[in-house]
């Protein structure tokens, strides 16, 4: 048998005895939104428009047709930057959240079949490896399950459109 010290069971109990505010949940999904709209916004700047030092639209469509196998090529890179950026600031701002995050979904689940899988979970090959797609595939998973709480452009809009 183990014996567990006093002050370690106590603070076991307080820990474990925590539970979901809606505050907490909140602020939460306010940190999610935030942090997955940095990274989309910043991938799909560098697609579209090659802002952020990126190589542009069509840099992007000659790798979407050489190593993700994607054609027509041009379209599929315009797609993944739209949907990287314009869900990336809808997911900022808190409008169509759960939409943005099934459409973030999708395209790290694209990006995953067509490039990064194969590669492994880890990988220096172009694409490099799944393991950061699987991570912001998650998190817009529980953007577009959860919504974006409270502190979003969505709750004004709703309460604007019931008036």
């Amino acid at each position: 048998m183990i014996v567990v010290p006093a002050p370690l069971r106590e603070l076991s109990e307080r820990l474990s005895a925590t539970r979901d505010t809606p505050l907490a949940r909140d602020l939460a999904l306010l940190g999610a939104r935030i942090g997955l709209a940095w990274l989309f916004i910043y991938h799909g700047g560098t697609t579209l428009f090659g802002i952020f030092g990126g190589a542009g639209l069509h840099q992007a469509s000659i790798f979407f047709g050489h190593v993700a196998h994607l054609h027509p090529a041009t379209f599929f890179a315009a797609m993944a930057g739209s949907i990287e950026f314009f869900g990336g600031i809808a997911l900022a701002v808190g409008v169509v959240g759960r939409l943005a995050g099934a459409a973030l979904v999708g395209d790290m689940v694209v990006a995953m079949a067509t490039v990064t899988f194969g590669n492994g979970i880890v990988s220096d090959a172009p694409g490099a490896g799944y393991e950061l797609n699987v991570a912001l595939a998650t998190l817009a998973l529980v953007v577009a399950l959860l919504g974006t709480g409270r502190f979003s452009l969505d709750v004004v809009l709703r309460k604007v459109l019931r008036r």
